[in-house]
């Protein structure tokens, strides 16, 4: 058995700061998801079953230590496109159908290990074999056509060689388990230890260890023991 421990640092590019947090709660946000999706993103910090829908996501897959330089620049080119998509959506004369302003969603993680890792597991992680998707969800409205554009834009503005990784991808996630985590990324395994339990009382199975984390937390202006993650895995 495996889960993630991750702590990572926003990159900051340049002279163009993103300071994800601050901007997230602008007043002037009309759709966010911390009032109106309070179910998918603001679970108890108890085990519940919630069954998740399709959405829109920029994604960018890689492998090793989340502590690395490469993971944080992973991290900077993925909120890169997610407030190029939003600005730009936000300024055009002409919005899609169904167009309304939106607070940024949160990072997101699908962690796994590699089939090396898998092959040699002996109950300890190896952090340097980790294999994941990480992701920033999208509105309905936002569409792969729109996605090129805007990734052309900004492959333009801000050169980056990690903006060629990024996909624009529909994903379902359909029943999970999940539950709000609060403290250290380190203390997870105590959390999905009762998802774990929760799962057996309610008949239910695992379908894998590949696991999701939603990150709330600013964890630059939060103290560790209340950092708050949202974990979830799939089940049938």
């Amino acid at each position: 058995m495996f889960e993630t421990s991750l702590s990572f640092r926003i990159k900051v590019e340049d002279d163009l700061v993103y300071d994800v947090f601050t901007i997230q709660n602008k007043k002037t946000m009309k759709h966010e998801w911390r009032k109106k999706e309070k179910a998918t993103y603001l679970p108890k910090a108890k085990p519940e079953i919630i069954d998740v829908p399709e959405y829109n996501y920029i994604v960018l897959s890689g492998e090793g230590n989340p502590n690395s330089e490469q993971f944080e620049e992973s991290i900077g080119a993925l909120y890169s496109m997610a407030y190029g998509i939003k600005m730009n959506l936000k300024k055009s004369g002409q919005p899609p159908q169904g167009y309304q302003d939106w607070t940024v969603y949160p990072l997101e993680g699908v962690w796994d290990i590699s089939e090396k890792a898998k092959a040699n597991y002996s109950g300890e992680l190896d952090k340097d074999e980790l294999v994941y998707d990480i992701m920033i969800r999208q509105p309905e409205f936002v569409n792969q056509a729109f996605f090129d554009e805007v990734l052309e834009m900004t492959k333009k503005k801000k050169p980056n060689m990690l903006l060629d990784k990024i996909r624009f991808e529909k994903i379902t996630d359909g029943q999970c388990v999940q539950m709000l985590h609060v403290g250290s990324y380190d203390d997870e395994p105590e959390s999905f230890a009762k998802m774990e339990e929760f799962v057996q009382e309610t008949n239910l199975t695992r379908k894998s260890k590949i696991h999701r984390e939603i990150y709330l937390s600013d964890f630059r202006k939060v103290p560790v023991e209340k950092l708050k993650t949202v974990l979830r895995f799939k089940v049938d």
